[in-house]
Parts: structure tokens; C-alpha cells; sequence
């Protein structure tokens, strides 16, 4: 009865937010789930061309900051509508008009882009939407939304193949429709005013604490997108299933911790939550890189197992990012242009670090990524350590 008194009483705007929410993350969960499976069955790729493939589509993080700045005159939401057409043509064209591994590629980078480019754009809506100091509340509530949505969208995708005879047109096609009714919802919401250019290519010496911290949000990431996956795989020889049900319970978990982790970071604020986030991470690579070393091959399973689940669930700590971003703003209009270059920073240091994880698994073992995981943590540990505020005037 609480829950929709919640929703009786929330504004329009916020309505309309978490239903293209909702029918986005589906989408994107729905080719999320199956893309793997389309390349397998539709191209005899080497390994060569499936390691390429992470090029095109990590390529628009990197471009996001450009095309934002293209489109200056466009608010977050209607900015959000040409994200969600992007992702919608891009998955539509994956789908039917793969003709060829090439021409796959180009298909891929479109709906890459409208899936990057909306990344900052969530966060921006978020906020605009959340009461005065309840920023974090608000960003976790969306985001336990956003892994309700993964997981209806992986099971319509399981469900579908199993006893509705579904083939890989019909889960680009609902996801297509799905980032179409996103697109509509996005715009059926008032657009907030664009009062002169944004500048989304300048970086503001004011924010350089809230950049590096971006910094190493890039590098750590691949701890968990690329290493973590290789350690489950490559060394404790699980298969692939393993890693579809570890996602399954982090999204399950997730629906009740990302509203918790939000609370956190109005409570005890984003100093807090990321020097915690940057401890817990020591103890995470810890495990990852020497339980194999140190237990037998069913308990290190279940070590990494469990490592798995807490990274997962602190990856969220990315939304005290944002709150910070908000709070240290000079200008209200600064906030969208410094979380889209962001990304851009966050991608740039997530290949370069992908990169040189690579050669010192190769080079040296796999327990050595994550000793370079530990100093990362260390080092963000001590920046979030400087992370304040700035005092409100009251007068």
C-alpha cells in the first residue's frame, strides 16, 4: 500500500522516466542476452575478429563527449529521445540487414551510440528528478528499476527461445519496438529549457578531483567487465552458464541494495561511500587473484563467486560520482557536459587498462591484474579521501 501511494503521488515526470526506463533496460538486456549467440550462429568469426568487435562497440564511449557537443541544443530528455532512435535503427539493422561481418560493425557502432550516449543522460534526468538532497535515493531507486527491467528482459529472451520458437529477428525486433516506446515516453516529458551553448569539450579546472576519480573508475572497471569473467572461465574452468547465473543474483540483489547504496550516499555522503567502495575493492581483487592459491578448487570457486556478487553490487558506487558532480556544479548547466566527458575519460582509461591487464595476465598470471587492481584501489581510496563539498550559503 505504501509502494503505490508512492507512485499516486509522484509527479508525471517521474512516471514517464521510469516507464522508458523500464521498456529501455529491457531492450537493451534482450540484445544484451542474445547478441553472443547471434554472432556465433551467423558468422564464423576468428578470434581475431571477435576481440575487434569490442572496438566498434566501445568506440562511441569514447565519441559520446563529440556528439553531445553537436547536439548542445538538445535538453537531457529530448537528448535521451535521439539516444533511444539511435539504439533503436542500430538493433533493427543488427538484426535483419547483417549482410555481412562488415557491415554488422557499422550497425553495431549505431546502436552502440545511442546506448552510450544515454548514460550520462540518466544520470542528469535522475537528479533533475529527486527531491533536494535525495539525489542518491533517487538514482538507486532508478537503477533497482533498471535491474528489474534486465531481468524481465533476459527472461522474455529465455522464455522465448525455449517454448515460443523465437529466433534472433524476433528479440531485435522487441527491443527495436521497446527503444521506440522509450523514445516516445522520453518525449511526451517537459523538456527542460537550453538557455545558451553548452560546452560540453571544456574541462573546468573546479572538477578536477570529480575527472580523476573517473580516472580510475575507467581502469577499475575492467576488473570486473573483462577480468573477473576470465578468472571464472580461463582458470577455474566454470562454464558459460555459471556467468549468466551470477548476473541473474547480482540483479536480484541489486533491486534491493541500489535504493540502500543511494540512501548511503545521502546519509553519510559521497566521500564516504567511495573511500568504502575503494576498501572493499582490495579485498575483492584479494580474493579474485589468490583464492586459487590458498583454498581448495570448490571453496576458491565459491571465494570468487562471492567477490563476483560484491563487485557487482558496489559497481553502482558510479551514482556518488554523479551526486558529487552535481554538488561541486558552479552551474546548473555544467552538470550534464562534466558526467558525458566522463564517459569519455571513463572509456578512454577502460581500453587502456583492458590493454595492459592483457599483457600482464600473459606476461605474468592472471593473480597480477589484480594486484594492479589493489593499487588502483589503494590510489582511489586516498583521492575519495579529498572529496568535500562546498559549504551552502545560508545567507
Amino acid at each position: 500500500m505504501n509502494f503505490l501511494s508512492r507512485i499516486k503521488l509522484s509527479s508525471r515526470e517521474l512516471l514517464l522516466f521510469i516507464a522508458a526506463s523500464l521498456a529501455l533496460s529491457m531492450a537493451f538486456s534482450m540484445v544484451d542476452s542474445t547478441f553472443n549467440n547471434f554472432l556465433n550462429e551467423r558468422f564464423a568469426l576468428t578470434g581475431f575478429q571477435r576481440s575487434f568487435l569490442e572496438f566498434p562497440r566501445e568506440l562511441p564511449g569514447f565519441l559520446v563527449v563529440f556528439v553531445s557537443a553537436a547536439l548542445w541544443f538538445l535538453c537531457s530528455r529530448r537528448l535521451g529521445v535521439v539516444a533511444m532512435i539511435l539504439g533503436a535503427v542500430g538493433a533493427v539493422l543488427v538484426g535483419f540487414a547483417s549482410s555481412s561481418y562488415g557491415v554488422m560493425i557499422i550497425w553495431l557502432f549505431i546502436y552502440s551510440m545511442g546506448n552510450h550516449l544515454f548514460m550520462p543522460v540518466a544520470s542528469t534526468i535522475g537528479m533533475e528528478l529527486a527531491r533536494e538532497g535525495q539525489d542518491g535515493r533517487r538514482l538507486g531507486q532508478l537503477n533497482s528499476i533498471r535491474n528489474l527491467a534486465v531481468i524481465m528482459g533476459s527472461f522474455v529472451v529465455a522464455l522465448g527461445f525455449k517454448y515460443f520458437g523465437f529466433t534472433f529477428k524476433h528479440t531485435f525486433a522487441i527491443a527495436a519496438a521497446l527503444l521506440v516506446v522509450a523514445a516516445i515516453l522520453l518525449f511526451m516529458m517537459k523538456p527542460e529549457p537550453v538557455v545558451e551553448k553548452r560546452k560540453f569539450l571544456q574541462l573546468h579546472k573546479e572538477y578536477r578531483l570529480f575527472y580523476v576519480l573517473n580516472v580510475l573508475a575507467g581502469a577499475r572497471k575492467q576488473l570486473f567487465i573483462t577480468f573477473a569473467p576470465w578468472v571464472l572461465v580461463s582458470v577455474l574452468k566454470q562454464p558459460t552458464q555459471i556467468m549468466a547465473t551470477l548476473f541473474t543474483i547480482g540483479g536480484v540483489i541489486g533491486i534491493l541494495f541500489q535504493p540502500l547504496l543511494g540512501w548511503a550516499i545521502d546519509k553519510f555522503g559521497e566521500r564516504f561511500v567511495l573511500a568504502s567502495e575503494a576498501v572493499i575493492l582490495v579485498f575483492v581483487c584479494v580474493g579474485y587473484g589468490f583464492a586459487k592459491f590458498v583454498f581448495s578448487t570448490e571453496t576458491a570457486f565459491l571465494v570468487v563467486c562471492a567477490c563476483f556478487l560484491i563487485d557487482q553490487m558496489i559497481f553502482s558506487v558510479s551514482m556518488a560520482r554523479a551526486t558529487y558532480m552535481k554538488k561541486i556544479a558552479i552551474q546548473a548547466d555544467h552538470i550534464q557536459p562534466a558526467l558525458t566527458a566522463a564517459v569519455t575519460i571513463d572509456h578512454v582509461f577502460s581500453i587502456t587498462a583492458a590493454l595492459v591487464g592483457g599483457v600482464i595476465w600473459n606476461t605474468f598470471g592472471f593473480q597480477y591484474v589484480f594486484l594492479l587492481g589493489m593499487v588502483i584501489a589503494a590510489i582511489n581510496f586516498f583521492v575519495a579521501l579529498r572529496v568535500k563539498l562546498p559549504q551552502k550559503n545560508t545567507a
